[in-house]
């Protein structure tokens, strides 16, 4: 690391990753997944809207007074299912994905679930198997991109 570059911890210091509190930060939430996925990735509004976002529980991160990441977890059963991690492009590459990730463990744990299961972009693949997911079958293609399915026991 160069005197330049921060650590996660430093990088994370001013954020906080938490449960989204209200109708309005949820909208900060869906309209960063919005700009993320459907306008830098393509992906079309009625994929990326998928009708589950009520019974999901919804994580994001928060600087400034703003939503800079965002992510939903689905639990069925003893299985959660982590989906729709969005980090806003200027705030990529701070560590602010990876304690999403702790705290959609946390969350999971705490609902007794036994595993998390999710299917993550291609490229995305390192950040998941550094947080201990396992890739389960092969590559597909989901709204135009690459994915793959990844699971981690918890329990």
């Amino acid at each position: 690391m160069s005197s330049g570059e921060l650590t996660e911890e430093q990088a994370t210091k001013t954020v906080e990753v938490r449960r989204v509190r209200d109708s309005e930060e949820l909208a900060a939430a869906m309209s960063l997944r919005q700009r993320v996925f459907c306008d830098e990735q393509g992906v079309p509004r009625s994929d990326e809207v998928d009708g589950r976002d009520p019974e999901g529980l919804h994580l994001i991160a928060v600087e400034n007074d703003q939503v800079i990441a965002a992510c939903r977890l689905i639990f069925a059963g003893s299985t959660a299912q982590f989906s729709r991690l969005a980090v806003a492009a200027e705030q990529r590459r701070r560590g602010i994905a990876t304690v999403m990730l702790e705290l959609a463990e946390t969350e999971s744990r705490a609902a007794k679930t036994k595993r998390i299961v999710l299917h993550a972009q291609t490229y995305a693949l390192p950040l998941y198997e550094a947080a201990g997911y396992r890739v389960r079958g092969t590559t597909f293609r989901d709204a135009g991109i690459e994915h793959i399915a990844m699971e981690k026991r918890i329990g």
